[in-house]
């Protein structure tokens, strides 16, 4: 009896438990939905991806969009990622109790997050804009497991309190801009697997510390200021596999206790200061996969250890001192795809069976002093995409099972001993994009199929010994923009085939012996930047054609036989910046129009029957024979009498207007401004609602407030005490004939057409303020600086990101191609590290001009590229491309330049 009473009190007092849990239960739920309510409530959602987050008979709140429950209805969870969400976090967020999981990553937030949060498992507010110091954690945090913050902008001193962290597993603050050392009480996070702090500012020693993490799988720690050695501690670390100290100031030697981590799959350590030898114990990490030691000082021969890894599916070791030849057992390595040993000492012959036993994707062996054949094998596996082989001394002839390799994109052989010719297919390889085999031996003609080809851009067969003629349709080819075929012993005719070539943009079949005349059907290649003809036996007359055509910058005729006289129009042709017809048999008197003003009499000599320009004067006998120009001479002379006639017009014309002009502003119809004795009074052109008057703004141009000063002009910062409003000022520069032109009213209508334009890339245009002497843009004030400061400025690498945007081009006509210009402008900024103007280039020599003058010098243009971007080969080829859309953005005329489309095309 006794016990059943006991079972009976038992299970009234349960069932009184758990109602009143399910009470507490319930008012916990309605108390959360407000809670949630209360957190929107701060959120800006302009994609709406909330709505559902409101009241309603249901009233559960668990189904609302990015919320979790746990069994008793209570909030869990709460994932808002990837939202377009702003503003601020609500610090009611702190009531929901039962929350583990928090992510707000992929967002627009800045603001800091509330103090107190709950005991949360996992923070997640990755690819935000947060800003300032990383949140301290208290006891409430000593639960986190999971902590993602990369992707934001927050910055200061990692601190000690992150070892409080104890349970923690996973900590990434990539992409932030932390500072100082690492914190010894890292020790503390035995559990860590995921360490993430590449992409900061952190200085000093690695701490050997980080060798007792014992649970680390994943350490990225490059692109920091890292100095010192790697701490042979990290050799404790059993459980590591990916392992990233590159791009930093680490130095000394790698350390052979790096050969015990035996789950090690990625060692990443490039582009730092190492020295010394590879050590050979890293061939006893079985499991490795990607080895990247490049771009540092290392010494000694290539371990044959490496060979061993038979896992390793890339090996970089370029851009370091490396002697001795390459292990013949690598050829053996069955995962092998990426092999990178450029720009070493490296010589001996390559493993004859290379690429036999790997799907070989990637071979660059580029100078170096490889000699010997080159393996047939190289293709077997049918993956190889690019092979560079330049800058040795390779020799034999190319196997021609290269030209049955459909997967190939980049072929590059140049500099070489290779002989014999050129295998007939790879105008068959579908992917192939460039061919270049230019300073070799090879012989026989250019093969035919070349012409088929379907992704060919790129061909250089320059400085060989191959004969015979072109093929009649090779120039067509649709995607060519470079054929070069420079110092060969090519004949025949040029193709006149070039109806069809809208990418040629370089074409060089200099120093041959094609004989006939230029095809005038070359004037069709709209984007043809440079044509070299020299050292031929052309003959018959400049094709009038090549005059007008819109990109040509560089054309050089000489030393051939041509006839004739020079193109009236070959001065003022669109883009010409540099013409050489040297040493041929041309005749009459040399334009006096355009760049042949100024052009340099060495490109003119050699042609006994030229005369006038910058040439001794032309006979009366030269004179007869061009009778025919007599009636121009005449149209000449006519069209400067009318020319001074109309100045004189204008010039009466502008004295009464200026007359007129001062009595109508003396009569007050521009306001209260006033204008110094002599000047014409001040006006204020608003193109939005303004809360200030030309009086405001001129009582601020003051030395004080001078905050920069350019090409253009000064700036000043102006506050506008009555409207609270801070304005940038610029007074552009005028000189005395810019005055004396009366070219104001012209500018005016620039400036309004600019003053409506509207585009979030663009600094608000707000007024003009002008009178007959002085001119002054008023525009919206830039805390963040400009487009120069980002390019230039001391954070411009690699911290801040900038959209290409357009620049203030006044001095130009106010139509669709200024951006293109502006745009071009920046293309050359960012391919140089110059600014537009800059005191090395010259007197009245901007970025442009400079860029164009070492073309028509003959100067290299890898020369101006900025060697900061360009040390890597392939960035400075893809620089070199992108420099010829540069070219084309900034020809002379606006109607030549492509559009803003056409050039992304390019």
């Amino acid at each position: 009896m006794k016990l059943k009473m006991k079972v009976l009190v038992l299970f009234l007092f349960y069932c009184f438990i758990g109602s009143t849990s399910s009470v507490a239960a319930s008012i916990d739920n309605g108390n959360e939905l407000s809670v949630l309510l209360s957190v929107k409530s701060t959120l800006i959602d302009p994609l709406n991806f909330l709505k559902d987050w409101k009241l309603s008979e249901a009233g559960d709140h668990c189904k609302w969009t990015g919320v979790w429950c746990n069994s008793h209805g209570n909030v869990e969870k709460l994932d808002l990622s990837g939202m377009n969400l702003t503003g601020k976090i609500s610090d009611s967020i702190r009531q929901l109790r039962s929350l583990a999981s928090f992510n707000i990553s992929c967002n627009g937030f800045e603001s800091l997050l509330p103090k107190s949060l709950p005991p949360l498992k996992s923070v997640d507010i990755s690819q935000n804009s947060f800003s300032g110091n990383l949140f301290l954690f208290g006891n409430e945090s000593l639960g986190l497991v999971h902590l993602n913050a990369s992707g934001n902008n927050l910055s200061g001193n990692l601190t000690e309190d992150l070892g409080n962290l104890v349970s923690l597993e996973v900590l990434d603050l990539r992409g932030n801009f932390f500072q100082g050392s690492l914190p010894s009480s890292f020790k503390n996070l035995q559990k860590l697997r995921f360490l993430g702090l590449s992409g900061n500012n952190l200085t000093g020693e690695l701490p050997s510390v980080l060798g007792e993490l014992l649970s680390l799988e994943t350490a990225i720690l490059g692109y920091n200021e890292f100095e010192g050695p790697i701490p042979p501690e990290f050799g404790n670390i059993n459980s590591l596999k990916y392992l990233d100290l590159a791009i930093g100031k680490l130095s000394g030697q790698i350390p052979s206790e790096l050969g015990k981590l035996k789950s090690l799959e990625t060692l990443l350590v490039y582009q730092n200061n190492f020295t010394g030898e590879i050590p050979p114990e890293i061939g006893s990490i079985s499991t490795l996969k990607v080895l990247d030691l490049s771009d540092n000082a290392l010494t000694g021969e290539i371990p044959v250890e490496i060979a061993e890894l038979k896992n390793l599916e890339l090996l970089n070791l370029m851009r370091n001192r490396l002697s001795g030849s390459i292990p013949p057992a690598i050829s053996n390595l069955a995962q092998l795809q990426v092999l990178e040993l450029w720009n070493n000492t490296l010589s001996g012959e390559l493993p004859s069976d290379l690429g036999k036993n790997s799907p070989l994707q990637w071979l660059d062996v580029s100078s170096n002093s490889f000699s010997g054949e080159i393996p047939s094998t190289l293709c077997s596996k049918g993956n190889l995409t690019k092979l560079i082989l330049f800058n040795n001394t390779f020799s034999g002839q190319i196997p021609a099972t290269l030209s049955t390799c459909q997967s190939l994109v980049r072929v590059r052989m140049q500099n070489n001993l290779l002989n014999g010719s050129i295998p007939i297919g790879f105008g068959k390889l579908e992917k192939l994009q460039r061919l270049e085999l230019a300073g070799n031996r090879l012989t026989g003609g250019i093969p035919g199929d070349i012409s088929n080809s379907v992704s060919l851009s790129f061909i250089d067969f320059s400085r060989n010994q191959l004969r015979s003629s072109i093929p009649s349709t090779i120039l067509s080819i649709h995607n060519l923009q470079a054929f070069l075929v420079t110092e060969n012993f090519l004949s025949g005719e040029i193709p006149d085939q070039f109806q069809d070539c809208p990418s040629l943009s370089s074409l060089d079949l200099s120093s041959n012996s094609f004989t006939g005349t230029i095809p005038s059907s070359i004037a069709s290649c709209e984007k043809l930047v440079s044509l070299n003809l020299r050292n031929n036996q052309l003959t018959g007359e400049i094709p009038r054609q090549i005059t007008t055509m819109s990109a040509l910058a560089v054309l050089d005729l000489s030393n051939n036989s041509l006839t004739g006289e020079l193109p009236e129009s070959i001065g003022t042709s669109p883009a010409l910046e540099l013409l050489n017809v040297s040493y041929n048999k041309l005749t009459g008197p040399v334009p006096m129009n355009g760049f042949l003003r100024t052009i340099n009499p060495d490109d003119l000599r050699g042609n006994s029957g030229l005369c006038g320009g910058v040439l001794p004067p032309c006979s009366k006998f030269q004179g007869a024979t061009s009778g025919h120009r007599s009636f121009h001479g005449k149209r000449i002379v006519a069209g400067w009498l009318i020319g001074i006639a109309s100045v004189l017009v204008l010039g009466i014309l502008a004295i009464v207007a200026r007359t007129l002009y001062k009595r109508w502003y003396s009569n007050g119809f521009c306001g209260d401004e006033t204008a110094s004795k002599g000047e014409w009074p001040w006006r204020l052109m608003a193109f939005h609602r303004l809360g200030f008057t030309a009086s405001d703004i001129l009582s601020c141009i003051k030395e004080s407030n001078m905050i920069g000063m350019g090409a253009t002009g000064i700036v000043y910062k102006a506050e506008m005490s009555r409207s609270s409003t801070v304005l940038a000022v610029k007074k552009l520069w005028r000189s005395a004939a810019d005055i004396e032109d009366g070219t104001t009213g012209d500018f005016v209508g620039e400036v309004n057409l600019l003053g409506k334009l509207r585009h979030r890339n663009i600094v608000r245009l707000l007024g003009f303020l002008y009178n007959d002497k002085n001119m002054m843009i008023v525009y919206e004030f830039m805390l963040n600086g400009n487009l120069g400061d980002a390019i230039h400025g001391k954070n411009a690498a690699g911290r801040l990101l900038v959209d290409w945007v357009s620049q203030y081009g006044y001095t130009l006509k106010v139509d669709e191609k200024i951006d293109i210009y502006s745009y071009g402008v920046v293309l050359l900024e960012l391919l140089t590290g110059r600014r537009p103007l800059e005191p090395e280039f010259g007197e009245s020599v901007d970025i442009v001009e400079w860029v164009r003058s070492k073309i028509r010098d003959n100067i290299s243009l890898e020369e101006a590229l900025d060697p900061n971007v360009g040390n890597c080969r392939y960035v400075q080829e893809e620089m070199l491309l992108v420099l010829q859309i540069a070219l084309l953005c900034t020809t002379k005329l606006p109607k030549d330049r492509p559009s803003m489309r056409d050039s992304q095309k390019l």
